[in-house]
């Protein structure tokens, strides 16, 4: 179990996109960078990851933030997570 509070966000990100990668049978390396959908994530694991990273970080993602390049790379969700922190 990924120990949250010594985490850092991306890391947590990516803790949650290999959980959702494993499920498909799939372990790879991502470079925070790295195009998820590249990867092997599916449209419908996209919208697993959403909701997993509401609950990771106790956020609400706005329906306009609900789009596929905030959710491209790990960096980019690490983006979002930090846009809605700042503005809650």
């Amino acid at each position: 179990m990924l120990d949250r509070m010594n985490s850092s966000t991306p890391d947590r990100i990516a803790a949650l996109v290999r959980q959702i990668l494993a499920k498909r049978g799939l372990d790879l390396p991502l470079d925070h960078d790295a195009d998820l959908t590249e990867a092997g994530l599916s449209s419908l694991d996209t919208v697993n990851l959403m909701l997993a990273v509401e609950a990771e970080f106790a956020v609400k993602i706005p329906d306009r933030d609900m789009t596929p390049a905030n959710f491209r790379s790990i960096a980019r969700i690490d983006g979002l997570v930090g846009a809605l922190r700042e503005n809650s």
